[in-house]
């Protein structure tokens, strides 16, 4: 009973670090879908603003994710 209190343990851990990269991961790699999308529209509309746009949207759904995945973290910690 205590060994499997323990893994379940140390599988709690793991999934607690899994969601830490999450948050370091979440905001880059927003940006640079939202860049490679708005470079794409820029050059597909041969306009020069869509990539900003773009940076800028996936900045935000990056803070979104970062949210979620804390919220989500507190909320299984208080548990």
């Amino acid at each position: 009973m205590a060994d499997e209190k323990k893994k379940r343990g140390a599988l709690g851990e793991l999934v607690k670090a899994e969601s830490m990269i999450q948050l370091a991961v979440a905001l880059p790699a927003g940006c640079v879908i939202g860049w490679l999308a708005g470079s794409w529209l820029d050059r597909h509309f041969q306009q020069n603003w869509i990539g900003i746009v773009g940076i800028l949207l996936g900045a935000l759904a990056g803070f979104i994710q970062i949210f979620r995945t804390a919220s989500r973290y507190l909320k299984n910690d208080r548990s």
